[in-house]
C-alpha cells in the first residue's frame, strides 16, 4: 500500500477531490473463481449491496464462496472523483472507499447473512483504517440499491451495536448510505487472493457474533 499521511484521516471536499475522467474501465473479463461474469445486469432477479471493509482484496473473499453469492468485483464507493485508480483512490484525494460489490440471490442468501459476514469480518469501530491500513479509503461502509436494504442495515448495526456494547467495545464508525457510483477496479485487483493466494489480507474482526435475523425497527 502506499504512503500515508496524517492528512488522509479526513474526507476530501467535493471541489477537493481529484477530477478523473469520463472513461470507464472495460469490464469483460470472467470472475477468477465462479468464471461469471462481474456485473449485475448479467444475473436477472438478483439484489446487489457494497461493503467497505479495509483492503478489498481479503473482503472480497469472505463473500464470494457464500451459497447464494452469484458474482463478487472490487472497486471504488462513496466518493467524488469519476472512473479513479487505484493510485488516485490511495492518494487519498477521492474520497472512494475500497468497496466489495455483492450480486446475490435473494432466495439463497438473505441480506441479513451478508450483513453478519461483514460486521464479524472487520473492525467496524476504527474510523478511517483497518488495522495498520489507514486512510478513508480503508473506512467501514455499506452501500445499499434501495431503502428496503437501508433499513435493514441500519437495523443490524442497532443490533450490533448492542452487541459490541456488552463486550465493552466502542460504537460503530461504519457508513451507511443509498449507494452513489461504484467504480471497478483495474483487472489486477479482481479476486486477488484467488490470483494471489500468499496475498496480503489485513482484516481482522472484532470476535463478537453477529446476531443473524434481525428485525426491522
Amino acid at each position: 500500500m502506499l504512503g500515508i499521511g496524517a492528512w488522509k484521516q479526513r474526507m476530501p471536499r467535493a471541489g477537493e477531490a481529484l477530477p478523473g475522467r469520463a472513461q470507464a474501465i472495460r469490464v469483460d473479463w470472467p470472475h477468477h473463481v465462479s468464471g461469471r461474469a462481474l456485473v449485475p445486469q448479467a444475473f436477472p432477479k438478483s439484489a446487489t449491496v457494497w461493503f467497505a471493509m479495509g483492503c478489498f482484496w481479503g473482503a472480497e473473499r469472505l463473500f464470494w464462496g457464500l451459497p447464494g453469492v452469484l458474482t463478487t468485483a472490487v472497486g471504488y464507493a462513496g466518493g467524488f472523483t469519476p472512473n479513479p485508480t487505484y493510485r488516485e483512490v490511495c492518494s487519498g484525494q477521492t474520497g472512494h472507499a475500497e468497496a466489495v460489490q455483492v450480486v446475490y440471490d435473494p432466495a439463497q442468501i438473505s441480506l441479513q447473512d451478508l450483513l453478519k459476514t461483514f460486521w464479524e469480518g472487520h473492525d467496524p469501530t476504527q474510523g478511517m483504517r483497518q488495522g495498520n491500513d489507514r486512510g478513508t479509503q480503508y473506512r467501514s461502509a455499506i452501500y445499499t440499491s434501495n431503502a428496503t436494504q437501508l433499513a435493514i442495515a441500519e437495523a443490524s448495526a442497532r443490533e450490533y451495536q448492542g452487541a459490541l456494547d456488552n463486550a465493552g467495545l466502542p460504537p460503530i464508525t461504519t457508513e451507511i448510505a443509498l449507494a452513489g457510483p461504484f467504480y471497478y477496479a483495474e483487472a489486477e485487483h479482481q479476486q486477488y487472493l484467488s490470483k494471489n493466494p500468499l496475498g496480503y489480507c489485513g482484516l481482522g474482526g472484532t470476535g463478537v457474533s453477529c446476531p443473524v435475523g434481525i428485525p426491522l425497527g
